[in-house]
């Protein structure tokens, strides 16, 4: 088999996002993924304008049309409403799109392919492969030889050859693990479940959020429920939550989801009957909590790297960064023939997200107390003007070129984390 420029574990938002990058640059790059797209993913299937500009600049836009269009946040919490448009932004679109990760992962591997990357599906990179030291590529059992490109012989353990290694397996990422990362406890985990429900408002043009989550007692936890139409009959139902607080351990996320349908507006019909099959969760690495993110021959991106907004739990757009960014740093690896080029790549998820996540793993434990985050929710629901400066930090659609409200509310933010070591 022929060595390739670079092996990437795992074919979701991260993995394809670099794929394409490097395919388009003119190298030589295997996707090793473990299912057949299409594939079912667990996932809120939000695209915002930070994930929308990305595919679009993968020429994906045409593509994107064919699914649901959303143009802002409806938020909900103490018995108000409010609907928030999508900041505006020179750099983003004004606009978000609902689409199933069956869908949408499908879609972008194929890009890559067109690209001209190849694909291995049915191939599950089970340990890195490591000679003299260093990694070299990845063993993998293909469980399917005759439809995989490349690859001839009965189904069983192959060794894939590579300069380089991209890990981007997924918030489990056992892959990663193999290889020395770990999650930093010190940083807060996300939680999510979700489900589909067949509904007569499936083609709304806001996504929903309620912000008061409660359990089956009442009691308020720091998370929030979501209601995402999806434009095909159906809504994506969740919950998600963090482990800010104290008992987090405890909680049943399956209850919790029950809860929220429960007390959900009846306008959705969210009902036992309505459900699209059973709900599906797991949990969230956050605020680049999982280190390191490279080696001397590999590095590690998207949900794999822990590259999730603690602020609003999104991460396709993060993955599909991260997966980017990696590509520009194997780039310039294989062009120049100089390996140090991966050691550049943590200094550039610092500089673009280490003082953001910073700001957001504070505001989280700040509300991991449900008394705060019950007083912060009531006093912005208050305001509709100071939900827009929320959602433009918490989105991440902050305008470096400009000092706005949002802007200079979120640089005091900074200021005040840079005063001291985290917790």
């Amino acid at each position: 088999m022929d060595r390739f420029d670079v092996v990437v574990v795992g074919g979701g938002p991260a993995g394809a996002s670099a794929a394409y990058w490097l395919a388009e640059a003119g190298h030589h790059v295997v996707v090793l993924e473990k299912k057949r797209f299409p594939r079912e993913k667990t996932c809120g299937d939000g695209l915002t304008p930070r994930a929308v500009r990305q595919l679009n600049e993968m020429g994906l836009d045409g593509r994107l049309e064919g699914y649901h269009r959303f143009i802002g946040l409806r938020s909900i919490a103490h018995g108000l409403t409010l609907e928030l448009e999508w900041p505006g932004h020179a750099d983003y679109p004004s606009y978000g799109y609902v689409v199933t990760r069956r869908n949408l992962d499908e879609m972008v591997a194929e890009q890559a392919v067109k690209a001209g990357a190849t694909l291995w599906p049915a191939t599950e990179a089970t340990e890195p492969l490591v000679e003299n030291g260093l990694v070299v590529g990845a063993v993998a059992h293909c469980s399917d030889t005759g439809t995989t490109p490349g690859v001839r012989g009965a189904p069983g353990e192959i060794a894939v050859r590579g300069r380089y290694l991209l890990v981007a397996d997924g918030a489990n990422s056992r892959f990663g693990r193999a290889l020395g990362t770990a999650r930093s406890r010190r940083y807060p985990l996300g939680m999510a479940i979700r489900g589909y429900f067949r509904s007569p408002r499936h083609d709304e043009p806001w996504i929903e959020s309620h912000l008061d989550l409660r359990d089956r007692k009442g009691d308020a936890l720091p998370g929030y429920g979501w209601i995402f139409p999806v434009g095909d009959g159906t809504v994506n139902v969740g919950v998600g939550l963090l482990s800010t607080f104290k008992g987090w351990k405890s909680v049943n996320t399956s209850h919790l989801m029950d809860a929220f349908v429960a007390m959900a507006p009846p306008s959705w019909e969210l009902r036992p009957e309505t459900a699209v099959g059973p709900a599906t969760g797991g949990r969230l690495p956050m605020g680049g909590s999982v280190q390191p993110s490279a080696g001397p021959t590999w590095l590690v991106a998207g949900d794999a790297s822990g590259a999730i907004n603690p602020f609003n739990g999104e991460g396709i757009a993060y993955a599909y960064e991260t997966g980017r960014m990696a590509a520009e740093a194997l780039d310039e690896a294989l062009r120049t023939g100089d390996g140090l080029a991966l050691a550049r790549y943590p200094e550039r998820l610092e500089e673009v997200y280490g003082l953001y996540f910073r700001v957001a793993r504070m505001f989280v434990r700040a509300i991991g107390n449900p008394a705060v985050m019950s007083e912060l929710t009531r006093i912005g629901m208050h305001s509709k003007t100071l939900m827009e400066w929320v959602l433009r930090i918490m989105s991440n659609l902050l305008r470096p070129e400009e000092l706005g409200p949002a802007e200079a509310v979120y640089r005091l933010l900074e200021k005040a984390v840079a005063l001291g070591p985290e917790p």
